[in-house]
């Protein structure tokens, strides 16, 4: 089998050695601080291509996405080690994932939504049979349209989405949506399949 065979059971993409080590060093970082019983599943697009922007990054420090969802979740960074900054996140019951676990290579939003729409049912196995959450929050626009297939009943956990769409933490307007999505958690009501306003 020649390397342009190999293809990334992760994401989908083309994978060469460093693309496959690079998976299973984030998949270490991650499994590390998955919560037993996951109490908010965060589902986002597409794994970030810089280590700060990745929330499960040992090394702290976040940026971008990682630092959007941290404020989300009500964990503060001030005088915290990075371990102990994800352990608080872990005890919150939260715990992120991607449609793709893997950054991205040069590609259109076609070859992301071809990508996700490929991954996606593997995804739903993974919430179904092992992850199962309570809720399930979407996290970026490219899951938009991805929306009645998680709505159709097959999840067996409600859906918080921010006005009937996904919460856009990859959009320019990121920090009001981690601000809803922080009332919609602390929320008494946060359970049923609902949109926030």
């Amino acid at each position: 089998m020649s390397q342009a065979d190999l293809r990334c059971d992760g994401c989908g993409q083309l994978a060469s050695p460093q693309h496959i080590a690079r998976r299973l060093q984030r998949l270490e970082w991650t499994t590390r601080f998955r919560p037993v019983h996951i109490g908010t599943l965060l589902l986002g697009a597409v794994t970030p291509l810089n280590d700060s922007d990745f929330i499960y990054s040992p090394a702290g420090g976040w940026e971008g996405e990682a630092k959007i969802l941290l404020a989300a979740a009500g964990v503060t960074l001030a005088g915290k080690s990075a371990e102990a900054v994800l352990a608080e996140f872990q005890r919150g019951g939260f715990f992120l994932t991607h449609a793709l676990e893997c950054p991205l290579k040069d590609g259109t939003d076609d070859d992301l939504q071809h990508l996700i729409a490929n991954r996606l049912p593997g995804v739903l196995a993974r919430i179904r049979r092992s992850l199962k959450p309570k809720r399930l929050v979407p996290l970026s626009q490219a899951l938009e349209q991805f929306l009645p297939v998680l709505r159709s009943g097959e999840l067996p956990c409600a859906i918080l989405l921010d006005r009937d769409k996904p919460f856009a933490f990859d959009a320019d307007t990121s920090g009001e949506s981690a601000h809803r999505l922080r009332e919609a958690l602390v929320s008494p009501g946060a359970s049923a399949r609902q949109s926030f306003a």
